[in-house]
């Protein structure tokens, strides 16, 4: 029960405060992230009665561009947030997972908005049919084409240390926010009384130390040894192994209590499988936002210059001591190949 002196922070008000503190800031930012909550409140009340109406889950019948069967939530998911963000008069174009290129918008506000927005409109999306967690997650660049012209593919081609702004929306035994700007990171719950995401969480932290590990160990035998080595200690020292199986969950897991989530690249997947632009840019700005790390095993995540839309990589990512950990597995494994 929420009582009468509790000091209620929404998201609209959390973000009209934040541009508040900086003159020059025009609030097309602000209101991008409010229009992206928007669509993830729409997303939730569908998440929430999926096993009541007829029609939302199951497969789709066809396939995304990577080649994988899409879930019927997935297109729904897709699709409205395209349509929310093309209505939007803050947004210049966006790109998706489920979509083989960008989407341009060409109206008059468009064409001089500076923002373009990359999202996975649900992660997870294989744990619908189970009820097990899944989510949203969203990244925001400023354009670097001219104003006045649609955006172009390069605009949404750019490191993840150009990003002004990312997030993600979990759809779980409550429904929460959680963002990223260059100066903070936050968590709203969505208070389904009022229909508002309001501050819960603060300033977050990764922990700089954990003891949780999240990987599919069913993929032991297709790791490098240096990934093999590194989950030895984790079991040695007697972590605790969680996975979900959707990133978003499990992300939020890491950011909660510490730990580390990783994916590394394996026999069948040499390149890795998650997505830079779509998963792992937007995840490892919040990770380093909170005080974490992210990286490829060699290289930090967010200085990785894309070299195609649906480019894939490994990632290792959460609280400092354990990501440091599994790179100095990695680098002993390649120093005596």
């Amino acid at each position: 029960m929420i009582h009468s002196s509790t000091k209620l922070i929404t998201l609209d008000q959390f973000t009209i405060h934040e541009t508040r503190q900086f003159p020059q800031a025009t609030g097309e930012l602000s209101s991008l992230l409010r229009d992206i909550g928007l669509a993830c409140k729409l997303i939730n009340k569908q998440v929430q009665k999926a096993g009541l109406v007829e029609g939302i889950l199951g497969k789709q019948g066809a396939t995304n561009v990577q080649g994988e069967e899409q879930m019927k939530l997935d297109v729904y998911a897709d699709e409205l947030l395209i349509n929310i963000l093309r209505n939007s008069s803050d947004c210049a174009g966006v790109a998706s997972e489920e979509n083989d290129d960008v989407v341009c918008f060409d109206d008059a506000y468009s064409l001089n908005s500076k923002y373009v927005v990359l999202f996975d409109p649900l992660d997870g999306s294989s744990n619908i049919d189970c009820n097990a967690s899944i989510g949203t997650i969203f990244a925001i660049y400023k354009r670097i084409s001219p104003l006045g012209q649609c955006c172009t593919k390069e605009d949404f081609m750019q490191s993840g240390k150009n990003l002004m702004a990312a997030g993600y929306v979990i759809y779980g035994s409550s429904t929460m926010m959680v963002y990223a700007t260059k100066t903070s990171i936050n968590g709203f719950t969505l208070e389904p009384s009022i229909g508002e995401f309001c501050l819960s969480h603060p300033n977050m932290k990764c922990k700089e130390a954990g003891s949780i590990y999240s990987v599919n160990q069913g993929n032991w035998n297709k790791y490098s040894q240096g990934v093999r080595d590194f989950l030895t200690t984790c079991m040695d020292k007697s972590y605790s192994h969680r996975y979900i199986g959707s990133m978003v969950a499990d992300m939020h897991r890491t950011l909660i209590k510490g730990g580390i989530f990783l994916y590394p690249a394996d026999s069948k997947s040499p390149n890795g499988k998650l997505r830079l632009l779509y998963e792992c840019n937007p995840m490892a700005f919040l990770a380093e936002a909170a005080g974490g790390m992210a990286t490829t095993g060699t290289e930090r995540i967010l200085n990785l210059v894309p070299n195609a839309l649906h480019q894939r990589v490994p990632i290792f990512i959460g609280s400092k001591d354990l990501v440091n950990a599994a790179l100095a597995c990695l680098e002993k494994d390649l120093a005596t190949a």
